[in-house]
C-alpha cells in the first residue's frame, strides 16, 4: 500500500513538473520600442506626446527609459538627444499597438516637433 501511494505521488509530482515547464517553454518573449528622439518644437512635441502616451496603457506596455541623462560611450559617436525603452508583454502585443487605430491617429499629425527613429525588438527569453 505504501509502496502504491509513494509511486502515485511521484508519478503526480513528475506529472506537475512536466507541466510547469511546459507552461514556462510556452511563454513569450518580451518586445521594446526602442526611440531615439530629437525634439525640434516642444510645443509640437508634447502635443504629439500628450496623444500617444495614453495607448501605451492600453497594450500593457510601460516606460523603462523616458528622457533622463544620457552618457556617451567612448568611440560611439553623439548619444541621441532623447532615448525612450517601452517594454511590452510581447512583440504580438507590441504589433497590435503599433497598428491600432490610436497609434495611427496620433501619427497623423503632420509635425509631430521631432526627428524619430524607432523600432520594435523582440526580447530574450
Amino acid at each position: 500500500m505504501k509502496l502504491k501511494l509513494l509511486t502515485a505521488m511521484l508519478i503526480g509530482a513528475a506529472l506537475g513538473i512536466g507541466a510547469v515547464e511546459g507552461l514556462h517553454g510556452q511563454a513569450k518573449p518580451p518586445a521594446y520600442l526602442i526611440a531615439d528622439i530629437t525634439v525640434n518644437n516642444e510645443t509640437l512635441f508634447k502635443e504629439w506626446a500628450d496623444k500617444i502616451n495614453p495607448t501605451f496603457g492600453q497594450f500593457g506596455a510601460k516606460y523603462l527609459v523616458r528622457g533622463g541623462q544620457t552618457i556617451a560611450i567612448p568611440g560611439s559617436g553623439e548619444p541621441p538627444k532623447r532615448s525612450v525603452l517601452i517594454v511590452f508583454e510581447s512583440l504580438d502585443k507590441a504589433k497590435a499597438w503599433n497598428e491600432s487605430d490610436a497609434v495611427k491617429q496620433a501619427r497623423s499629425m503632420s509635425d509631430r516637433g521631432a526627428k524619430f527613429h524607432s523600432w520594435l525588438v523582440e526580447g530574450a527569453q
